[in-house]
């Protein structure tokens, strides 16, 4: 009788240990990292015999923070998938992405979602200069969860009303800001003007900040960035910018602007301050030196701190 009771344990250890054809009723990925395939749309998780694969235009990923409370929100469907798939054996990048998947190991259970939203909430990734403290974006993370999502199984449907699938990282486009020391100015208008072969920086100064005066010993002219003067832009373009592109009566449709960031208005004082230093550079010319402190630029919900004291450039006069 024992040998029989020995047996029957030792048969119910081996049908437990069998998981490779188990199908996985509680499945968790979110403290998974996130990965992506470079030649497609697919963005998984991979964790031991699973995976988690969400396949949607990479477009779903905005460069816009999400307001609050009101994430992106995406219907599951045939172009917008949501597959898990249990392997016989541990799963790797090269059974997701590549063309002719690897042959090891293969699916054992696949379940496919039928229903549900996919709902995308996107902030920026900053880094901060504590020398200058300005901010960068560099990146946007997009926190993803599944809301009443139905997957079809071989044994019926399993519905989740929140599956957080967990966050994905995508890069910003760079802003060079690497502006030399040299301002030019419009005669005809009250536009001064920073460029590179890139990108532009402009300023619709305030024509009182710019007197052929000497400033007094720390006393700079001041002002603040505003809606109707002292506006400040940050142009990036797509192709070659040249000074013909400045002090137009219309602005030039090339090159084209990919991105477009503006000052918010300032706070006499506290926050976007301009400073201008005008000092003697011979006999009848003038030397002005100009100072954005504390500065934020912004596009849409995005925004970005150029830093406590950002130098603009030095603008050359003469009587």
């Amino acid at each position: 009788m024992k040998r029989v009771l020995s047996l029957l344990v030792f048969v119910l250890l081996l049908n437990g240990c069998d998981d490779g054809n188990l199908i996985q009723e509680d499945i968790d990925f979110e403290d998974v990292t996130t990965q992506s395939c470079t030649d497609n749309n697919l963005i998984y998780k991979l964790n031991d015999k699973e995976a988690l694969i969400l396949d949607i235009p990479s477009t779903s990923f905005t460069t816009e923070p999400s307001a609050t409370d009101t994430p992106t929100i995406i219907d599951i469907s045939s172009t917008n998938r949501v597959v898990y798939r249990l392997y016989n054996g541990t799963v790797s990048t090269d059974n997701i992405c590549e063309t002719i998947p690897a042959a090891t190991p293969y699916v054992t259970e696949q379940w496919s979602a039928t229903a549900g939203k996919i709902q995308i909430f996107t902030t920026a990734v900053k880094t901060v200069n504590t020398t200058t403290n300005s901010t960068r974006i560099t990146g946007y993370n997009h926190n993803i969860v599944f809301k009443n999502i139905t997957f079809a199984t071989t044994n019926g449907n399993q519905v989740y009303e929140t599956f957080a699938f967990g966050d994905y990282v995508t890069t910003a486009t760079t802003l060079p800001l690497l502006f030399d020391e040299t301002v030019e100015k419009c005669s005809s208008s009250n536009l001064v003007y920073n460029y590179t072969t890139s990108e532009a920086l402009m300023l619709n100064i305030d024509p009182s900040l710019i007197v052929n005066e000497v400033t007094p010993l720390n006393t700079p002219r001041t002002g603040i960035i505003g809606t109707t003067k002292n506006i400040l832009t940050y142009r990036l373009f797509s192709g070659l910018l040249t000074s013909s592109y400045f002090c137009n009566t219309t602005t030039p449709t090339t090159p084209s602007v990919s991105q477009e960031w503006n000052g918010v208005a300032g706070v006499t004082g506290t926050s976007g301050i301009i400073e201008v230093t005008t000092t003697t550079n011979g006999p009848g010319n003038y030397k002005h030196t100009i100072i954005i402190k504390k500065a934020t630029l912004k596009k849409g919900t995005n925004s970005f701190l150029l830093g406590d004291s950002f130098t603009y450039g030095v603008l050359l006069t003469s009587n």
